[in-house]
């Protein structure tokens, strides 16, 4: 007998993921426990900013693997009232010091997140050199200081509970740890939190998984509640920080952290049928989000996404990205990334969609010990060749592929916020949030139907991933444009972005969804 083994499966089951319904607020966050915190500041009185900076801060304590203090970012925010959404723009900067002379080629190609050819040591990936501006802690007070409503104090209390309490040790926690233990190990503070005795922290055999604090991490988010968040780049946050850049051997310093300031804009409009779409605009996906939509057909779809519909939303993807990739000067961004995305509305029908990272999984790696801050690895960003686009530069913002939305219903002269959204996962995030949207805009499926829906992704100009789940006849029509590989939706390796949504109807009704595969994830209403 000839037995020929059948491609490999990590994930032989079903998946499910609860929606939230409600007629008040709703968080949706890639972890639940963060997702609660939120929901208790909307409880308190606070509106849907409060609770996305709630939501975000206690991500600190729960899914550092993905963002926090540490981190940047960009938001979408339309107050209950607003015609428009404005963007709010904390992204990635290099510091003043940078030197490109730092960071020698080897000769070889990086096997990393990016195509980028490989830099001694590592230098541009992991480690103090590899650190831009941590604009996140910006980006929440100028949110905070235009459209807030409670006291910071009130607002960071969830997190602070939390990060007293630790991060759970359970099976996931420990998949990631372990991802990234190899240059975990290399850096004195992440190897005593994330690596006791050299490994990473395993859950009990049986019984319910335990907790491990982050260092100081909870005593800075204590004193950034009293003080403030500007606290962060001028006052005592900030001088514990500079100590530990300069011990270090970090380029980033005081003057970085002084000038660091988010800025706030009118969103992107960008018109979709009787719809407009806002978008973070800038150095964000948002021109390629544009691009996609004035590819697609211009005729409304009807029925169910079959074969017509995916070939043309991946010819439309495939030329985007060639346009996108063109104008950079070479790939930008990865195809995995350690991000994540908070989708918040409250009662009154105020919207935020909030997109924020540390770029690798665990960032820099490096755990600065006297804030308990994980540094972001935002240098690796750029190309670290010379006379490039994109290369690196002191000063410099490199492009990235965040890519927060609010759908507003009617057309660019006003209309209610109807979707909102955005996801993590790198360059795939597009392509994640775009058929989201679409699945519930243009077919009209809820937005449980729509995270259920299988997806496709493309992240450049020559390749579709497919996920195994689609039917025949959509994998054959994909093959007609191209190379099509056919992939797992799964916890890892993650071949498709986690996006996350949330629907208010004109009815009052609204509806979240959270990223099926991600294990945490979860949307909660307001009681």
């Amino acid at each position: 007998m000839t037995f020929t083994p059948p491609p490999h499966r990590t994930q032989n089951w079903q998946i499910r993921k609860p929606a939230a319904r409600g007629r008040k607020g709703i968080v949706v966050a890639q972890a639940e426990s963060a997702a609660l915190a939120g929901v208790a500041v909307l409880e308190a009185g606070g509106n849907a900013v409060d609770a996305a900076i709630a939501t975000a801060l206690a991500l600190a304590a729960v899914e550092p693997w993905n963002s926090g203090l540490g981190g940047i970012g960009h938001a979408l925010v339309q107050p209950a009232g607003a015609a428009d959404a404005s963007a709010v723009d904390f992204g990635p900067v290099a510091p003043r010091g940078l030197d490109p002379s730092h960071f020698r080629l080897t000769g070889r190609m990086t096997q990393d997140l990016f195509p980028w050819p490989e830099v001694e040591g590592d230098a541009n990936s992991q480690g103090p050199l590899s650190f831009v501006v941590p604009s996140a802690v910006a980006g929440y007070a100028a949110m905070h200081a235009r459209w807030g409503r409670l006291p910071l104090g009130e607002i960071a209390a969830p997190a602070i509970a939390l990060a007293r309490r630790g991060l759970p040790a359970d099976w996931f926690t420990t998949l990631k740890i372990a991802n990234a233990a190899s240059a975990l190990r290399r850096y004195p503070e992440s190897a005593r939190i994330y690596l006791p005795d050299g490994l990473p922290p395993v859950a009990p055999y049986q019984g319910t998984p335990g907790f491990f604090r982050l260092g100081a991490l909870a005593e800075t988010l204590e004193r950034l509640a009293r003080a403030g968040l500007r606290d962060f780049y001028e006052g005592e946050v900030a001088a514990t920080l500079a100590a530990d850049l300069d011990e270090a051997g970090a380029v980033l310093g005081p003057a970085d952290l002084r000038g660091c300031e988010a800025v706030i804009r009118p969103a992107q409009r960008v018109a979709w049928r009787d719809r407009t779409v806002q978008l973070a605009g800038g150095l964000t996906a948002a021109p390629t989000f544009a691009r996609v939509l004035r590819a697609m057909p211009d005729e409304e779809p009807e029925g169910t996404p079959g074969p017509a519909w995916f070939a043309a939303f991946a010819s439309a993807m495939k030329e985007a990205y060639a346009e996108r990739l063109a104008g950079l000067g070479a790939p930008e961004a990865a195809p995995e990334g350690c991000t994540t995305h908070v989708t918040v509305c409250d009662a009154e029908g105020g919207v935020v969609a909030m997109t924020t990272t540390l770029l690798s999984s665990m960032g820099s790696r490096v755990v600065l010990p006297r804030s308990g801050v994980l540094m972001n690895n935002g240098v690796m960003w750029f190309d670290p060749r010379p006379g490039q686009p994109n290369s690196i530069a002191p000063g410099k913002r490199p492009l990235t592929n965040m890519c927060p939305v609010i759908l507003r219903a009617g057309g660019t002269e006003g209309g209610r916020p109807w979707l909102a959204g955005g996801g993590s996962g790198g360059r795939r995030i597009l392509a994640a949030v775009f058929q989201l949207l679409a699945f519930v805009a243009e077919f009209g499926m809820t937005p449980e139907a729509a995270a259920h829906q299988p997806r496709i992704d493309v992240s450049g100009p020559d390749l579709v991933s497919a996920d195994r789940r689609l039917p025949d006849d959509v994998i054959a029509a994909l093959r007609e444009g191209g190379a099509v590989d056919i992939v797992e939706h799964g916890v890892l390796p993650i071949n498709f972005a986690c996006p996350n949504l949330i629907a208010l109807n004109g009815d009052g009704s609204r509806f979240g969804i959270s990223d099926v595969q991600s294990p945490w994830s979860a949307a909660l209403a307001q009681p």
